[in-house]
């Protein structure tokens, strides 16, 4: 029961914006699963659910790998425009050329974005490298990257 009901939450937080305990709740109770604050609050920490901003500065929950917020977005053109000197592509990877100092920032900010082509960065100083999941994929996250630095 308590694996169906977890699954289902997981479910419910992916489908819709879950302000609160008491929302979930009453959406797990309409489908059929008798919960308590208690159960709900353990299962929130049991699944690691974390909340993450979204528009009209309400928040929302999201499991781990979903963190994916508009503002990380925002963030990451923000500093990829102050920051990012130069980009350039090898099979699935892609060196990201920064300011001095501006490499961590972005790296972060692009690990925070939650691309799914992106397994992670590592930042230096003034240049990041970021590892692609895919080969075939590079050319198109290579063109995201550069229309971060448009307008």
């Amino acid at each position: 029961m308590k694996a169906r009901r977890q699954r289902k939450i997981l479910e419910i937080i992916r489908q819709q914006s879950i302000e609160t305990q008491g929302d979930l709740a009453a959406i797990l109770r309409k489908s059929g699963f008798k919960v308590t604050q208690a159960t709900i609050s353990r299962d929130i920490k049991e699944l690691g659910l974390i909340k993450i901003p979204c528009d009209n500065h309400l928040f929302r929950y999201v499991s781990p790998g979903e963190q994916t917020a508009p503002r990380a977005e925002d963030r990451l053109k923000r500093l990829f425009r102050d920051s990012v000197v130069g980009l350039a592509l090898s099979e699935n990877l892609i060196v990201i050329k920064t300011h001095p100092g501006g490499a961590q920032g972005v790296a972060s900010a692009l690990d925070r974005a939650g691309w799914q082509e992106v397994i992670g960065t590592v930042g230096g100083d003034d240049t990041i490298l970021v590892v692609i999941k895919q080969k075939r994929t590079a050319e198109a996250v290579l063109k995201r990257l550069e229309n971060l630095n448009k307008g």
